[in-house]
Formats: structure tokens, C-alpha cells, sequence
């Protein structure tokens, strides 16, 4: 089983890698660890996440507000939220080969991972970037890339409370990217140096928060099963006690079940007035005309990780051996590309004439279309079933007779013949 998981691992970073998902980080020059860059497909992916989440808890909801805040931000926010003090691991080093790994995931206490060396005493290692601003280097000019973008919210808080006037519960939300110092970043894009979040923080009254935290609990699911990630695979974990975040109160992490094992995905926390009392931020209560301190849930969401998770979700083959199929069975909504179109014969030019009408479009009414005329159609469709393209259309010498196309199903290889002016209905209608 073990074997069939690390099996399943290398698949996926060797199709991502292939057809253009993910790439090494400055791979030409050897790399750099803990850096990934995203393909065209990649990129695709990752904003039809962002782009669902932001239509689900920003622009469907009347008490969410979008932020996107500054990545540098004064050291100060920093030390008023506890990072400066607390945002570290536990870090040892092997006094054979002085590889560093962080204390908790050596396999052996005390034993180096790579060589069997004894390691040395444990000590804490601040995961923060730190950077100097302006032109003197001095303690007054220290900044830190921003480990989370939960803070970008909470400064604002006061600025959105001036404009809007929101009344509780509401919430501010934000899509980013987010820089931590990872002694050992692992796993392909599950634990990285650079990372982007999809995180809310939900403003509420102190005797709300219990009826608050399970709705958003109820609300993370539903996302989950919403985009396609595998709910058998899916966890939840109640963090107990000392492993509970500085900030929080309660907090369960959403886990998911990755070949190197069931590790985190998302996280619910119950902040409580921490982070606003910490930044001497109120809200005015209009309605008794006194000022309090709002309590907060947050819920968080990582993008690289939901993309692992959906590769490894989608992931599928049909037969065994050489014969074997491999396809990613993405729901249409958060597919690369939606549809590919071809002309039978890429020689032909009343073919590819015709063909390049339809994938016009197409292209005009969903964008995510590909056009594909390299080799012979059978190819074409083992390349767009290993990308996820529910849907390839083919123009063939029937076309130029009926006006109809065939139209091939990814996930059951099924073809249909549909006639040109309903092709976009059609679609429309599967992906309903």
C-alpha cells in the first residue's frame, strides 16, 4: 500500500511536471528549495479555485468584504500579534552531515533522517523572512514578508468599519500569498517557502461565536465536496491543548488523506478578541452606543494545497499495463480547460477552417478552450483526458455535410453527435 501511494506521488508530480501544472522553482539553475512555479495549466487551475471561492464567500454573501492588503507591513503588526515572539519551530541539526530538520519530524528522536548522525539540542527557529526597507539598514528598517494574510485584515478593520459601516456579524476576506522560512519544505507544493491563502476573518459578538464556528465549519465542507476533493479522504481533527495556535481557543484542522500521509488541508480557528485587542481595535455598537472588542472565527484555506488535493482526487485510469488510460476527472467548474477542439485532419483546410470557427466560439463564450491538432485524434484524446478536459469536439468530413460535431465525454469515452448551433447548450447544460 505504501508502495502504491509513493507510486501514486511520483505520477502526479511527473504529469504535473509534463503537462505544464507545476515546474521546480528556477529549475534551469539547479532550482530552489521550497519554490514551485505554476505551468499555464497550473495557473488555470489555481484561478478557477480562487475565482469559485471568491463567488462563494465574497460575491454571493451581503456581510463579506474583499481586502487585498500589502504584503510588507510594519514590524510593528508583527510584534503586536506575537509573531515576533512566538512564530517558531523546533529546530535541530545533525553534527555528522549538519542537515537541519525541524524536532518533530525526525523519524527517530535525537537520529538524523539522511545519515544516522546524533543531532544537537533543539532550539526555536523563527519562520518569519526577514528584509530591510529603505536605503540605511538599521533595526528601524526591518519588515518581514507577512508569514499570513490574516493580519492584512485585522489592520484594516478599522478603515472598512469607517467606510461601510458593516453591522455584526460580517466578515473581510482575502486571497494572497503568504512566505514562511520552512526549515525542511517536503512533499512536492504541500509544504512550501511561498504560498498563497484563501482566508476570512468573521467579526462577531463573544456569545455568538459556538453557533458562528459550526456554520463555518458546515460551510468549509460544503466547500470541499463543492470543487471535487475526495470527502472519503477528508478528516477532521479537534487540535487539543499545546498544540492549539497562540490566538486561539478552539481550532480543527480539515485533513486529507496524501500519499506521505493525513495531513492538514484547512483550518477552522476560533481567534476570540486576540488579534483586534492586541491592535487596540473596537467596534462601535450603534445601537447601545458602546464600544467592544469582536471576537473572531477564521476559516483558512490553503491554494497550493487544494490543488494537491484535487490532482490527487481527480486522478483516475481506466484498464491496467500499457493500455491503461489515465485521465483527471475534474468537475467542469474548476477544469483548466473546459473543451478542446479539433479538426480530424490537421491537413486538411476545410477541416481546420471550420474547426477554427467553432473554437472561436467556443473560446468567446467560456475562454478555457484549447485548440489541438497535434497527431492523430487518438493521442489527442489520451493528452486532453491526462489534463482533465471533460469534453473534446471533433470536426470531421461529416461536418461540412450535417453541421454536426462529435462531441467525446472524458470520463466515460462515450462520443455524441450535436449540431453546431447547440453545441454551447450543450455544454452549458453538462456543466450544470
Amino acid at each position: 500500500m505504501e508502495k502504491e501511494q509513493n507510486n501514486l506521488m511520483e505520477t502526479i508530480i511527473s504529469l504535473a511536471k509534463r503537462r505544464g501544472f507545476v515546474y521546480q522553482g528556477s529549475e534551469v539553475y539547479g532550482g530552489l528549495a521550497g519554490t514551485w512555479d505554476y505551468g499555464p495549466l497550473g495557473v488555470a487551475l489555481k484561478n478557477n479555485i480562487k475565482n469559485l471561492w471568491w463567488k462563494k464567500f465574497v460575491d454571493s454573501r451581503e456581510d463579506m468584504y474583499g481586502i487585498d492588503a500589502a504584503i510588507l507591513m510594519n514590524s510593528a503588526v508583527w510584534k503586536a500579534s506575537g509573531h515576533v515572539d512566538t512564530f517558531s519551530d523546533p529546530l535541530v541539526e545533525c553534527t555528522k552531515c549538519h542537515h537541519r530538520f525541524r524536532a518533530d519530524q525526525l523519524e527517530k528522536a535525537g537520529i538524523c533522517n539522511d545519515c544516522g548522525g546524533k543531532t544537537g539540542e533543539s532550539r526555536q527557529f523563527n519562520m518569519m523572512f526577514k528584509t530591510q526597507i529603505g536605503a540605511v539598514e538599521d533595526s528601524s528598517a526591518t519588515v518581514y514578508l507577512r508569514p499570513e494574510t490574516a493580519q492584512g485584515m485585522f489592520v484594516n478593520f478599522k478603515n472598512v468599519v469607517d467606510s461601510f459601516h458593516p453591522k455584526l456579524p460580517f466578515g473581510l476576506a482575502q486571497i494572497g500569498k503568504a512566505f514562511r522560512n520552512e526549515i525542511t519544505p517536503r512533499d512536492f507544493i504541500f509544504r512550501v517557502r511561498e504560498f498563497e491563502q484563501m482566508e476570512m476573518e468573521f467579526f462577531l459578538r463573544s456569545e455568538d461565536w459556538e453557533k458562528y464556528f459550526e456554520y463555518w465549519r458546515n460551510e468549509m465542507l460544503s466547500w470541499i465536496e463543492m470543487i471535487g476533493i475526495d470527502m472519503d479522504k477528508v478528516h477532521e481533527l479537534e487540535v487539543e491543548g499545546a498544540d492549539l495556535a497562540h490566538y486561539s481557543k478552539r481550532t480543527i484542522d480539515f485533513e486529507f488523506d496524501f500519499p506521505f500521509g493525513r495531513s492538514e488541508l484547512y483550518g477552522l480557528a476560533y481567534r476570540t478578541d486576540f488579534d483586534l485587542n492586541n491592535h487596540k481595535l473596537f467596534y462601535q455598537d450603534e445601537g447601545t452606543n458602546t464600544k467592544i472588542v469582536p471576537h473572531v472565527i477564521e476559516p483558512s484555506f490553503g491554494v497550493d494545497r487544494t490543488l494537491l488535493a484535487l490532482l490527487l482526487s481527480a486522478y483516475k485510469e481506466d484498464g491496467s499495463g500499457e493500455e491503461a488510460r489515465p485521465y483527471l476527472a475534474f468537475n467542469p467548474s474548476v477544469a483548466p480547460v473546459i473543451c478542446a477542439v479539433s479538426p480530424l485532419l490537421k491537413n486538411k483546410p476545410e477541416l481546420r477552417d471550420y474547426a477554427h470557427l467553432i473554437y472561436r466560439q467556443l473560446k468567446d463564450e467560456f475562454g478555457r478552450v484549447m485548440w489541438d491538432d497535434n497527431g492523430n485524434i487518438g493521442k489527442r484524446y489520451r493528452r486532453q483526458d491526462e489534463i482533465g478536459t471533460p469534453w473534446c469536439i471533433v470536426i470531421d468530413f461529416d461536418t461540412l455535410t450535417d453541421n454536426s460535431v462529435t462531441i467525446r465525454d472524458r470520463d466515460t469515452a462515450k462520443q455524441e453527435r450535436v449540431k453546431k448551433e447547440d453545441i454551447v447548450d450543450y455544454i452549458k447544460d453538462k456543466m450544470n
